[in-house]
């Protein structure tokens, strides 16, 4: 189906018809149309425009409003103050586009039609090592990010760029071929489906590589003839040596096992065709070497290549390189990360490529642009966007550790949201008429959600508190709060079953139907800013203040106790419509919306 126009673009493109009008030579005139609370918008473009054509703004108001064509839509406007519009949209309007976007499976948001291919970068842990807190924000940021780009019509690459290459495989390799049995009791992996069989193999698979990591490293420490057999495994591992190459793909298939397991907790769907990790470039890292130095990118330095930058400088005040490859010959994060640049541009014809990644890589990621830039891998029509976000934060204000100070692990965090969620849906379980399994399962929804919500709903570059209390509670800015809303509706709807929702376009509506219904037809709009500018944060906001228009209309508009049945249909119908789109919004979030709660 078609999308829907918004009521504010109907009025906007009303607006600036009557002042093109009345003001030809300004040619397509903004109007500059925002929400008011004076009326349902306020027009500021007009002051502007009159000092430019030495108008009085006053007088170019009123022919504005004399000229304009209110279609039905604008049932009064007003001149207000020095040249301010004050426009107020029908009843009938609101309601009869509500029901055009109560038809569309979409809620009549629209399919960029200038969409294209976005290559997103997200959710990278490491092989052969436990995920923490830290891990938390790019996955859920990410995964975010894709279901709304998608939404929007664009095509989306997942990529999880795993640290699955590097010095430390060669001591884990070296330690696994003097003790040959350390991965005998391989962890098995779960069928699909099975959440208890999923979680109990992950933490089989991160045990033995937790046990096989610690006694690698103090061999490692403590052993210098290990030492150098460990270094020398490193060349082999690099080389291809066949041996070496099998050892190292027995860590990855058990690291992801357990990947696996939390992303599944997390509620997650991460396939295994998009983790293309480190080692996923290892064969065009010498080749984007010598592009770069034969182009003269990159420069000798010391023996290392490197890329020089007049911008960025290190405390010492001089120019801080990107190094590319080291003196001994071994290549840095740069030539990874540039030869992904290469990759996705070239063969998968990506034209946007972000980054969910950590703001404190943000200066390695701009040189790393640069570069690709200056070496013709990023070029015009093609952009390199890192989605920068702050760090997890405890209640005390400083990042996020144990008692003991050490990094928590997020298993450990994501079942603590659980049994906190699960004890709060427990209290309401026996007037909502919960069973057993529905408790248990609408436990880990809420305490996922609101895991996810707490990070989704503030900005990504900002850090946040991590407060499951506050998480947790039904009260405020949280997912628990929405999805109460959501489940409420639902009750409603199953008491009032033999009454079909229904539009009645020639009611009047009340001042809480009327802001609702306006919130809700701005639904559209909201999802195009959070995708353009890769801002989760802004949907959670649109669906909290939705929630909250949806409490200030129980207050005013009973549902049960409707006055007439069309009253009630209508009703109906608009309380439908909000569940659909909390519905939708939560689910572009990540976060699943229970019918009873």
């Amino acid at each position: 189906m078609a999308s829907v126009p918004s009521l504010a673009s109907s009025v906007h493109q009303r607006v600036a018809d009557a002042l093109a009008s009345a003001l030809p030579e300004a040619g397509a005139a903004d109007p500059l149309l925002r929400r008011s609370d004076r009326a349902d918008f306020q027009a500021n473009g007009i002051l502007a425009l009159a000092k430019k054509a030495k108008a009085n703004p006053r007088e170019l108001a009123a022919t504005v409003v004399g000229g304009l064509d209110k279609g039905g839509v604008i049932e009064e406007i007003e001149v207000s103050g020095p040249g301010f519009l004050n426009i107020t949209v029908s009843d009938r309007a609101i309601v009869e586009t509500l029901a055009a976007r109560a038809a569309d499976d979409r809620l009549g948001v629209p399919v960029n039609p200038d969409a294209g291919t976005t290559v997103i970068d997200y959710a990278q842990p490491n092989v052969a090592k436990e995920m923490h807190v830290g891990h938390l924000r790019s996955a859920v940021i990410g995964a975010a990010m894709v279901e709304i780009l998608e939404f929007t019509g664009e095509q989306v690459v997942r990529r999880h760029h795993i640290g699955d290459w590097g010095t430390q495989f060669g001591m884990l390799i070296q330690y696994l071929i003097e003790h040959p049995h350390e991965l005998d009791h391989k962890a098995a992996e779960p069928a699909a489906g099975d959440a208890e069989a999923a979680e109990a193999a992950g933490e089989e698979a991160m045990s033995n590589l937790n046990r096989l990591y610690k006694a690698s490293r103090a061999l490692f420490d403590a052993d210098e003839e290990f030492k150098t057999r460990a270094r020398a495994r490193v060349v082999d591992l690099q080389a291809g040596d066949e041996q070496t190459l099998a050892l190292w793909q027995r860590f990855v298939d058990e690291s992801k096992i357990y990947f696996y397991s939390v992303f599944d907790k997390l509620d997650m769907d991460i396939r295994d065709a998009d983790i293309v990790g480190e080692s996923g470039y290892n064969d065009m890292l010498a080749e984007t070497c010598r592009l770069l130095e034969e182009s003269g990118v990159a420069v000798r330095s010391n023996g290392a290549l490197c890329v020089f930058f007049d911008e960025y400088k290190g405390p010492d005040g001089q120019p801080t390189p990107l190094i590319v490859q080291k003196s001994d010959g071994g290549f840095g994060y740069a030539a990874t990360d540039l030869s992904a640049i290469r990759d996705r541009v070239g063969n998968l014809k990506a034209s946007t490529l972000l980054y969910v990644v950590d703001a404190r890589q943000s200066l390695h990621f701009k040189m790393v642009f640069e570069t690709a830039r200056r070496a013709g891998w990023l070029q015009e029509g093609t952009q390199a966007v890192q989605l920068a976000f702050g760090t997890v934060l405890g209640a005390d204000g400083k990042p996020f550790k144990t008692r003991e100070g050490e990094t928590v692990r997020l298993v450990d965090l994501l079942d603590e949201a659980v049994d906190r969620a699960t004890a709060v849906v427990r209290e309401k379980a026996e007037k909502a008429g919960l069973t057993e399994p529905e408790i248990v399962e609408n436990g880990r929804h809420v305490g996922i959600g609101a895991v996810k919500y707490a990070d989704l709903s503030t900005s990504a570059a900002r850090d946040y508190k991590f407060d499951l209390d506050q998480m947790v509670s039904l009260n405020g800015d949280t997912s628990v709060y929405l999805q109460y809303a959501y489940a409420r509706i639902r009750s409603i709807q199953r008491r009032l079953a033999d009454t079909a929702p229904k539009a009645h376009p020639e009611l009047p509506l009340a001042p809480a139907e009327r802001a609702m219904g306006l919130h809700l037809d701005a639904f559209g709009e909201l999802i195009a800013d959070a995708a353009a500018e890769y801002a989760p944060h802004k949907l959670a906001a649109y669906l909290y203040q939705l929630a909250s228009h949806l409490t200030a209309f129980y207050d005013q508009c009973p549902v049960m106790k409707a006055d007439t049945p069309e009253q009630q249909e209508n009703r109906l119908f608009l309380i439908d419509l909000t569940a659909r789109t909390l519905g939708k919004g939560m689910g572009l979030l990540g976060i699943r919306t229970p019918e009873r709660l």
